[in-house]
């Protein structure tokens, strides 16, 4: 069972230099092909200083901005994205891998992230986003 935020020590000892380290958030930037966004990391820092230690879940909030650097750049559909198209079309994730043909547990990959979808599965999204009525010829042709 995963801890909750509850759970956090407010404080830990530094294993490098023994020194108390604070529960908190610092700005930290994260870039991607020359575009940038701040975000507000959480973690473990000392009171001077910027290095700190991040544990748990810690690290999730630089994996989503990289996931909307990369929706912005690249077109590359973060999991927000792909869930909320899918839940527009209202498909549930196995109808939504069978109908775009890549594999009924798919879906829930890209959207807890762990998987990016191909670039033909991504324009298909993007087509489907925009012209929803284009859902009956996939399901005709399935």
């Amino acid at each position: 069972m995963a801890a909750s935020k509850m759970d956090v020590p407010n404080t830990m000892v530094s294993p490098e230099t023994g020194e108390t380290l604070r529960r908190g958030v610092r700005p930290l930037i994260v870039t991607y092909k020359g575009k940038s966004i701040t975000v507000e990391l959480p973690g473990y820092y000392p009171d001077n200083g910027d290095d700190g230690i991040h544990v748990g879940d810690d690290m999730a909030i630089t994996d989503a901005a990289l996931r909307i650097l990369k929706e912005e750049i690249e077109g590359i559909p973060s999991p927000a994205t792909i869930r909320r198209v899918r839940e527009k079309l209202k498909l549930s994730q196995r109808e939504a891998g069978g109908l775009l043909k890549v594999g009924e547990n798919a879906f829930d990959k890209y959207e807890r992230g762990l998987v990016e979808p191909s670039g033909p599965t991504s324009q298909l999204l993007r087509l489907l986003d925009q012209h929803p009525e284009l859902l009956e010829d996939l399901r005709e042709s399935a």
